[in-house]
């Protein structure tokens, strides 16, 4: 399977990548909060649909055309 040819662009500024991410952080934190005994003021069971969130937000996100990273040859006219 092929990369795209500015995969290294579309990496660091894909708002999709930033938000699986995101996800990567949320789940290391719902992992390591029953480690620390839940020091920090999070309620627990909230990540969960946190994460459900963000993914969704990440696979619309996906849809959205970014000139910034598409320099406009996102077939849009």
């Amino acid at each position: 399977m092929p990369l795209v040819p500015d995969w290294r662009r579309v990496l660091l500024r894909a708002w999709s990548v930033w938000c699986i991410a995101f996800i990567a952080v949320i789940q290391g934190l719902d992992v390591a909060l029953p480690l620390i005994g839940y020091a920090l003021p999070i309620p627990e069971g909230w990540l969960p649909w946190v994460t459900l969130a963000v993914a969704i937000l990440a696979a619309l996100l996906r849809l959205i055309p970014q000139k910034s990273i598409s320099g406009g040859r996102d077939g849009t006219e």
